[in-house]
């Protein structure tokens, strides 16, 4: 199982941490294993994102919003796993399917990012091939947040996750899902972002942010900055996206601007 392989070689706060491993049989007499996971108290970010009260799967769900401070801070630590995938283990990891139900809160609303299944273990080749086409096995990632070059039969890559997490990005502070009705033929959630930066950025961002702040001048010129940060992570072109080690560093400094204006997390 790639979960297992990718948990036994890594060791982040931001990493949903695995406490067990079984193989059992069912009631069916069918054999089966099973990773058990620490419990996260709240959930998966997908259930935070969803504020028309359902779910994907047609259910309905209790209505939840994030406050203004708490997605910047779930982004950074998003950020982080990615980086440290990337950046900071013996061998480099891509995860290949990041997405918001990917991504569980604890009871301190503090992020972890699990479900490796389709995660690449890349070791023995050049940083430059990591970041744009590795050797190993195509990934099957989520629709609306697997990078376009896939689509092209490209491999693999570190740059492609950058590309899902631009597209998670824009998904937190806008309140709309890549996949909504909305965007078809032409119009993409990245291209809806993009022609509205940055003029135009509160009319596209999510209302409960404005609802909790109103359309102050800090918070449009804090949300214009996250906005780009998340375009730039999600460019057509492999090689126009933003490194993940500046993603971090970007968004620590439009953290600490916001809370110096007032904003904490409690």
């Amino acid at each position: 199982m790639s979960e297992c392989k990718v948990l036994r070689i890594t060791r982040h706060r931001n990493l949903l941490k695995i406490l067990s491993a079984c193989s059992s049989v069912d009631f069916q007499g069918n054999e089966f294993k099973a990773l058990v996971y620490e419990f996260m108290a709240n959930g998966s970010l997908e259930k935070w994102l969803c504020h028309d009260g359902i779910e994907n799967n047609g259910q309905e769900e209790e209505s939840r919003n994030l406050k203004l401070i708490q997605r910047p801070n779930i982004a950074i630590d998003v950020a982080s796993a990615i980086e440290y995938l990337h950046c900071h283990c013996d061998s480099t990891i891509i995860h290949g399917d990041l997405k918001p139900s990917n991504v569980l809160l604890d009871d301190e609303m503090i992020a972890h990012v699990g479900d490796f299944g389709l995660a690449k273990i890349i070791s023995t080749i050049s940083d430059e091939v990591v970041q744009h086409q590795s050797n190993s096995t195509a990934v099957r990632g989520a629709i609306g947040y697997v990078a376009p070059e896939y689509a092209m039969g490209n491999r693999a890559s570190t740059i492609a996750d950058v590309y899902s997490y631009g597209i998670l990005l824009l998904e937190m502070f806008t309140g709309k899902r890549p996949t909504d009705n909305v965007f078809k033929d032409d119009l993409t959630l990245h291209i809806l972002v993009e022609s509205a930066l940055p003029d135009q950025v509160l009319e596209i961002v999510d209302p409960y942010i404005l609802s909790e702040h109103g359309p102050r001048s800090w918070l449009k010129d804090n949300l214009v900055s996250i906005l780009r940060i998340g375009v730039a992570c999600s460019m057509e072109s492999p090689r126009d996206r933003m490194q993940i080690q500046d993603v971090v560093n970007a968004l620590c400094k439009i953290k600490k601007v916001c809370e110096n204006y007032g904003l904490r997390q409690d």
